[in-house]
């Protein structure tokens, strides 16, 4: 290859390098154009984009502020509602304050007033009273010691002036208390107590089919009645009643058994000393199942079952004793419901009441074996089976044999009141009745001032007429009171004695 070639290939390549370096340096300067044109164009578009964000930003805050102050504003104006409520009781309560104040102000007044009354009559009293004695001295020539009685005799018959008013001014306050509010539990009580009002009474007497019998029963030389009393421990009475024997006991257990005894003998026609034994014996084991049978249903009726055994077998003998014709078990069953009731009334646990109400009268069951009231054996039989005390307590309190300290107590004393004075109820003989109205009478008509006394309502309602010109109103209310303790103390009857002390009073004038 020549050096002309060689040299042409040179210029050549120092030609295509010039002409590429034109080139590139025309390419990078276009493309410098058009980076700087698209930057120009996106900063363009940024700042529109920034203004658009800005703009809404602004709107945004401009609507949260908005928004915050509408809620500031609410809050604000329920702390002004609150406040000017809680200002409106402020100013109420300072009223009443007010109010308050004036009255104890005035009521201090009232007092003061009266203490002053109240010395001013301790001081004219006192003067009278050295005025009356010089007086009766004086004028009576009495000694110092007789004109002290008098005067005492006097003083006495004031101080009873003013107690009785008392004693009436507070009963009256009480009675306008309590008196609505005990109408309506003793009314709810009696009317979810619903009770038979037809009384029983203990069948003492056995039909016989003949009076062929009677001989049979009485045996030859009277082996057979001798036999059959020793046994069980009654008496038979055959007389001349036709086809009737009748069974006398003071035990009401031992009486139903020497009843069912004789019955199964009569009708089993064979009555000998061996075959009474059996048939005891039978009549024996039936009735000590009846009475635990009755007791245990009483137990469940009251929903009382943690009794202990010898009470739920002694409540069971229950079922054979009456009292004036009423049936003692059913009277338990009774009372318990009462009391639980008005001790629901007056937001008591109805469970010690209904406890305390059944078990009231289980003194009845074994009165005859022991000494004493039947309260204070059944409340030491209650003790003695490890009763709670409220429970003993209202056990023997309800018929006063102690005084009732217990809410519990006085609510067994009512129920057994209102289950033993409901209309047909129980039931007593004609001279007892009889006797109990002349009794009443005799009380009432033993104190002074008393002219007429007449007995209403069957002995629940006595009514006492007095001498106007010696007794006065005051006078009349402590006669009532007296009456009725002494009552209380001297007699025995069932539920209560209302006593009504009536005073006429007479205002005469003659026209001319």
């Amino acid at each position: 290859m020549g050096i002309e070639t060689i040299i042409g290939l040179i210029v050549a390549l120092i030609l295509g390098a010039a002409a590429g370096f034109v080139l590139t340096r025309f390419v990078l300067k276009s493309n410098a154009k058009n980076a700087a044109e698209n930057a120009s164009q996106i900063r363009s578009d940024a700042e529109k984009q920034a203004d658009i964000i800005k703009r809404e930003a602004r709107a945004e805050a401009k609507d949260a502020a908005y928004q915050l102050k509408q809620e500031a504003e609410r809050e604000a104006s329920e702390r002004r509602k609150e406040i000017k409520v809680l200002e409106n009781r402020l100013m109420q309560r300072e009223e009443n304050l007010d109010k308050r104040v004036e009255g104890l102000d005035a009521r201090e007044h009232q007092i003061s007033s009266l203490a002053g009354q109240v010395e001013k009559k301790d001081r004219d009293l006192s003067s009278s009273l050295s005025k009356a004695q010089e007086e009766l001295i004086r004028i009576a020539n009495m000694n110092e010691n007789q004109a002290r009685e008098t005067l005492l005799e006097l003083v006495k018959n004031d101080v009873t002036r003013e107690a009785a008013a008392i004693i009436r001014e507070s009963e009256n306050q009480a009675r306008n208390e309590a008196d609505k509010k005990s109408r309506e539990i003793l009314s709810l009580a009696i009317q979810r107590v619903a009770a038979d009002h037809a009384a029983e009474h203990t069948v003492s007497s056995v039909a016989i089919p003949s009076d062929d019998v009677k001989g049979r029963i009485i045996g030859k030389e009277g082996r057979n009645i001798r036999t059959f009393e020793q046994i069980t421990g009654i008496n038979l009475i055959i007389d001349d009643t036709p086809e009737t024997v009748t069974v006398s006991s003071f035990d009401p257990v031992r009486r139903e058994i020497g009843r069912i005894t004789l019955e199964n003998l009569i009708a089993d026609g064979r009555i000998h000393p061996a075959r009474i034994e059996e048939m005891y014996n039978k009549a024996t084991k039936l009735v000590e199942r009846e009475v635990k049978e009755a007791g245990e249903a009483a137990a469940f009726d009251t929903g009382i079952m943690d009794l202990h055994p010898e009470l739920v077998k002694t409540l069971g003998r229950l079922r054979y004793r009456t009292s004036f014709g009423q049936n003692v078990l059913k009277h338990s069953l009774e009372v318990s419901f009462l009391a639980g009731v008005m001790a629901s009334e007056l937001g008591l646990n109805p469970i010690p009441a209904k406890r305390a109400g059944l078990l009231h009268d289980l003194g009845k069951a074994i009165d005859h074996d022991n000494d004493g009231s039947h309260a204070v054996i059944g409340a030491d039989l209650a003790r003695r089976f490890d009763e709670k005390p409220e429970i003993v307590h209202a056990i023997e309190a309800h018929h006063a044999d102690v005084e009732p300290s217990t809410v519990l107590a006085v609510l067994i004393q009512a129920a057994d009141a209102i289950s033993a004075a409901r209309p047909g109820a129980r039931r007593e003989s004609v001279e007892s009745y009889i006797k109990r109205l002349e009794q009443l009478e005799g009380i009432a008509n033993s104190h002074e001032g008393v002219e007429k006394t007449y007995a209403m309502q069957a002995g629940r309602e006595l009514r006492v007429m007095v001498e106007p010109s010696r007794i006065d109103d005051d006078q009349a209310k402590v006669l009532a009171h007296d009456i009725a303790k002494q009552i209380e103390s001297e007699m025995q009857y069932p539920g209560q004695v209302k006593v009504l002390v009536i005073r006429e009073s007479r205002a005469e004038d003659v026209a001319k």
